[in-house]
């Protein structure tokens, strides 16, 4: 695939195992949107949508994600947004600025789940390490289905 500036999108149930290059694939039911990397590399790309990920905006046409997306556990460290389908290019991260954004999006995170009391922080919030620990594995059933194929995905 080559590097690519405008995506295509499709509203699916389940995200399939093989991907289209410059395709989105956006589950509603399951929240997320899944695509390979823009840069052309071929890694897949989750984006889980919440209150503390990202969000969608469907326009009738096109899609829009919010924020960038920061590719920087991958080799390219590839780094844009998706606006009205089109591929939005920003500068790579420094190692300093990726920390200072994972600091940033731990503290966003921490706090809106504090402040709604009775939510469980979703399976998105887990570090790569934290989700391959079969301890954290919820028992049973679609929860931990759902649980093991997000693990999946960050083990990649």
């Amino acid at each position: 695939m080559t590097r690519a500036s405008r995506l295509k999108h499709r509203f699916v149930e389940f995200i399939p195992v093989e991907i289209e290059d410059s395709m989105l694939y956006v589950s509603m039911e399951y929240g997320t949107v899944r695509h390979k990397c823009c840069c052309g590399c071929g890694e897949h790309v989750v984006t889980p949508l919440s209150p503390t990920d990202w969000k969608l905006i469907f326009d009738g046409e096109t899609i829009s994600l919010h924020p960038s997306i920061g590719n920087r556990s991958y080799a390219c460290r590839s780094h844009y947004w998706i606006r009205n389908g089109a591929v939005v290019w920003a500068p790579q991260q420094t190692d300093a600025e990726v920390q200072a954004t994972r600091r940033a999006d731990r503290r966003n995170k921490d706090a809106y789940y504090a402040g709604h009391a009775g939510h469980v922080a979703p399976a998105a919030v887990v570090t790569a390490a934290e989700a391959t620990d079969v301890s954290l594995v919820p028992p049973g059933g679609l929860p931990s289905r759902l649980w093991r194929w997000f693990a999946s995905l960050l083990a990649r």
